[in-house]
């Protein structure tokens, strides 16, 4: 749940289907107690069939709000297990109408109490937390209308691959450069001073000393940041990356490794290394899929507190390369 929880908006309906299966768990703890066969699962039906008679189960489907094919599904076996009684509808033989049963509606009645303990309890916690619930959920169910995923899939289209750009260093990007990674390094670890001075002042410490800063953007927006930023003469380290956390997962990391990479290979750089965590791990399966390998330790001279990761670019076209056979080189003795 906490997993789910951390998705966000985007992975609401599984949120809402935990939490269903705990209030379900809740009110057959309740009726179990209670000496009751009820389950919480079959109350929608059963209840409006013993409100409205004898009801066909798309009927039922569109009073409650479920699939056909789940309230068919459900009534075929409290049907079986005489919760239901199902008989042909006199105008269309083809169609059955279900209605409950008086073993139904005594399980129904005996309810009635602890229906009322569950709405006072809920009311009462719902409370004492400042929470209108069924107020908020009325609300929701407007905003669910058939125009939404039309709304959904064009916004999409606005901030997938084909929208996203990355720009080179200009001195009105520099706010955003400190904005994207001071708020990584905040929600990860904290701003250490070196990470205060080279946020602070990019142009001349990083710029000026030969480096680059490269920016990715969805139309206006800028999303995402990473640097280059020399070491020595050939050696390049990839530093100062970090993506708008609300729009992760689109690919605009992978997007501008790939440029700092092409950005390396235009320099003819010799070495290209970066200094990350351990704890980083989504980061650290990106890194490794452009090549970087791993080191045995960490970056003897390191200037970070949280760095106990060191990675060291290794060009993929190098590693499928067949090493060449040495000139003068003895074949290799048969065993006998």
């Amino acid at each position: 749940m906490e997993y789910i929880s951390q998705l966000g908006l985007v992975a609401l309906g599984s949120r809402f289907r935990a939490v269903s299966e705990r209030v379900y768990a809740i009110a057959d703890a309740v009726y179990a107690a209670s000496g009751l066969q009820l389950q919480a699962r079959w109350l929608p039906v059963l209840r409006v069939l013993n409100d409205r008679d004898a009801l066909t189960v798309g009927e039922i489907a569109q009073a409650v709000g479920q699939t056909h094919s789940a309230v068919s599904q459900l009534a075929q076996r409290l049907v079986d297990q005489d919760w239901l009684a199902a008989e042909a509808d006199p105008a269309d033989g083809r169609v059955r109408r279900l209605s409950i049963t008086p073993k139904a509606q005594a399980e129904l009645r005996a309810a009635k109490p602890y229906w009322r303990a569950i709405e006072d309890v809920y009311a009462a916690h719902c409370r004492a937390h400042g929470v209108d619930l069924l107020h908020a959920l009325a609300t929701f169910e407007k905003v669910l209308t058939p125009t939404l995923a039309g709304e959904v899939v064009a916004r999409g289209s606005s901030a997938g691959p084909a929208a996203l750009k990355i720009v080179p260093y200009a001195p009105a990007l520099a706010s955003h450069f400190y904005r994207l990674n001071e708020a990584w390094l905040r929600r990860y670890f904290y701003v250490e001073e070196i990470d205060h001075r080279v946020l602070s002042n990019p142009g001349q410490e990083i710029i000026a000393r030969g480096g680059s800063i490269l920016f990715a953007m969805l139309g206006e927006d800028v999303v995402g940041t990473c640097a280059l930023l020399p070491d020595a003469d050939g050696v390049h380290e990839l530093t100062k990356m970090a993506v708008d956390e609300s729009r992760q997962g689109l690919g605009i990391g992978r997007a501008l490794l790939e440029a700092a990479i092409a950005e390396f290979r235009r320099r003819r750089g010799r070495r290209l290394f970066l200094e990350t965590n351990s704890k980083l791990v989504p980061a650290l399966r990106l890194y490794e899929s452009l090549g970087f390998e791993r080191q045995p330790s960490i970056k003897p001279d390191s200037h970070y507190a949280r760095a106990d990761v060191y990675m060291v670019w290794r060009d993929p076209r190098e590693r499928a390369a067949p090493r060449r056979k040495r000139r003068g080189a003895k074949p290799a003795r048969r065993g006998a």
